[in-house]
């Protein structure tokens, strides 16, 4: 035992092991990324399965239909008729629609101000009291008059309103349902989701002067299709990557798919094979949205709050028609008029490879993790290796010393309060782009882009420049290493945590943010152009360009659309991009131009 303490402590001494970290780091990335492709394959996915048994889907009759059509196509000439008006008229001829059913109205104003627009309008919503309840628990059902992509639900507002007045006949309901008529998809549904749970803002949201009780789930109609179609997508991405209970698709599926014979397709495939190139797309497709986590429908204000929601979307061209459409929502609200409890057994963290497989977060979580881990390797290594003493540097000799014995180098004085004091700033700095994107007017997010790009290009030589420049003796390696050490941990700190909160965007943040791990101080001129040219490449900018010229829109709508996500959904991935991924690139950044400080030092000392 003695021998074996004695060979552990050499090897703990040898500087042989400092050089294992990026080998160790790189096998980290590349094992988690092949832990993801491994994901769609039988043996690393599972069966969907229902775990809440009382919601018993398909096990009941629905009966929407026959003379519910006709009720349906003069709905649907009311809301024609509706086409261009403005948000209060259409209301106004609405109201009264609903209330002719003999159900309790009432409305809600809302402002929200976002990229130096106002998004403003009118929510209209009826309760229809469930005769076997006590108003302590309700089911929503949403329809936008326009969708995310502001086409006119002129078919799904006339078959809310026909199921509203078909629900009304029946006898059977334990559960409240509310009918949430909102103008758009996205700030609408927030302002009566808010309001409804008392966490708004009244200076800018109206507050409910009506109210039920709990909210079990919430079904968001979506059918701006004209015509017959033939299958129903499913969109259940909500904000920041939160995933209604799996439970909820897989009883919609059960029903669409096993009692009525209707495709159900998610993430936009609509032709799913079953083998495994669709089912890596479609879980990549689920990761990028639950990545970016904007608002995907009408629904998606709900899951925050634990409102189990989605959005049905018929899709195609096929034989099926707006009652078949109307049984599906049947189906789902008579299932959830089941549960006796919220919906909890299932999954909230998962991801979908298609309608009957799934992974659940036990098993993709590592592969996260694994990428998350490589930054904090990487950082405690660096923090060992600046405790070295600078190369060349011997150790003072002992008298006493024995030719077999191995004497441990003498460890350097760290100096923390330049690494320190550089990591602060460029966190402090990261404060700057996350207000400005999220706050300027939409006309200057194109040239304030442009400014912050050559100033992004610009800062790393600034704050290299000052390093050499401003402290009394020029900055060392091993305070570089210190800097990289910080900027890692914190950075592998910020992914590992958001890894069980949004594994996509930790994820995806983590893979962008890798070469972060191997650069270093670069000697040679070729050398800092390379390696500045790489680091650029995957640069928060630069990516976020890449993107807008892979969606084929400009830089203005992406940065749009996520000052709308921030003020009006409270979406946090411009944190995670200017506050946790850029504050990193730029201390990598430093770091590489860091290069020529030992013949600075040499030269000082000499």
């Amino acid at each position: 035992m003695p021998r074996l303490l004695a060979s552990a402590l050499q090897l703990r001494r040898d500087p042989r092991i400092l050089k294992l970290p990026p080998y160790v780091s790189l096998l980290c990335i590349l094992v988690g990324v092949a832990w993801l492709f491994l994901l769609p394959l039988d043996r690393y996915s599972r069966k969907t399965y229902i775990s809440e048994n009382a919601l018993l889907p398909g096990q009941v009759h629905t009966y929407f239909g026959g003379s519910d059509q006709n009720v349906f196509r003069a709905y649907k000439h009311e809301v024609n008729e509706l086409v261009g008006k403005s948000n209060i008229e259409i209301n106004d001829k609405l109201e009264p629609i609903v209330k002719g059913l003999g159900l309790k109205t009432a409305r809600q104003n809302f402002t929200y101000h976002a990229a130096g627009h106002t998004f403003a309008g009118e929510n209209l919503y009826a309760i229809l009291q469930a005769p076997r309840g006590d108003a302590t628990e309700a089911i929503v059902l949403v329809a936008a008059w326009e969708n995310v992509r502001h086409e006119i639900n002129k078919n799904g507002i006339p078959l809310a309103l026909t199921l509203l007045r078909y629900f009304k006949r029946w006898s059977l309901w334990s559960k409240d349902i509310i009918l949430v008529l909102t103008p758009d998809s996205i700030a609408g549904p927030q302002a009566w989701v808010d309001a409804y749970h008392d966490a708004h803002d009244p200076s800018h949201v109206s507050s409910l002067p009506l109210k039920s009780g709990l909210l079990q789930g919430a079904i968001a109609l979506d059918y701006a299709q004209e015509g017959r179609f033939e299958s129903v997508h499913v969109v259940y991405d909500g904000v920041n990557g939160q995933l209604p209970n799996l439970d909820l698709i897989n009883s919609i599926v059960n029903i669409a798919g096993g009692q009525m014979g209707i495709n159900i397709a998610l993430q936009e495939m609509w032709r799913h094979k079953g083998g495994y190139p669709d089912r890596l797309r479609t879980m990549l497709r689920g990761m990028l949205k639950q990545g970016l986590g904007l608002a995907s429908g009408a629904h998606s204000s709900f899951i925050p709050y634990h409102v189990d929601a989605v959005t049905l979307q018929p899709f195609g061209e096929g034989w099926q028609d707006e009652m078949a459409m109307g049984r599906v929502v049947e189906g789902s609200f008579r299932s959830l008029n089941n549960l006796l409890e919220h919906l909890h057994q299932s999954f909230f963290f998962y991801l979908l490879m298609r309608t009957e497989r799934f992974v659940s977060i036990g098993t993709y979580l590592p592969s996260a993790m694994l990428v998350a881990a490589n930054f904090t390797i990487m950082a405690i290594a660096l923090w060992v290796k600046s405790g070295q003493p600078p190369a060349g540097a011997t150790p003072p000799k002992n008298k006493t010393e024995t030719p077999d014995t191995t004497t441990a180098p003498t460890a350097a004085e760290r100096d923390l309060f330049l690494p320190l004091g550089v990591v602060t700033l460029i966190q402090s700095l990261s404060v700057i782009p996350l207000y400005l994107f999220n706050h300027a007017p939409e006309s200057a997010l194109t040239p304030l882009f442009a400014t912050f790009a050559v100033l992004n290009t610009l800062l790393p030589p600034a704050l290299s420049h000052l390093l050499t420049t401003l402290p009394a003796t020029p900055t060392t390696p091993h305070q570089y290493n210190l800097i990289k050490s910080f900027s890692l941990l914190l950075l592998g700190m910020f992914l590992s945590t958001l890894a069980t909160l949004n594994f996509s965007l930790a994820m995806i943040t983590g893979l962008l943010a890798a070469p972060l791990s191997f650069v270093r101080p670069c000697r040679s001129a070729a050398a800092k152009a390379a390696a500045s040219a790489l680091l650029t490449a995957v640069s928060p900018a630069v990516v976020l360009l890449a993107a807008a010229l892979y969606w084929g829109v400009d830089v203005t709508t992406v940065l749009r659309e996520a000052s709308v996500a921030w003020h009006v959904c409270g979406t946090y991935s411009p944190v995670v991009v200017w506050c946790v991924w850029w504050p990193a690139w730029v201390a990598g950044s430093v770091v590489v131009l860091g290069g020529r400080r030992e013949e600075a030092v040499k030269e000082k000392t000499t």
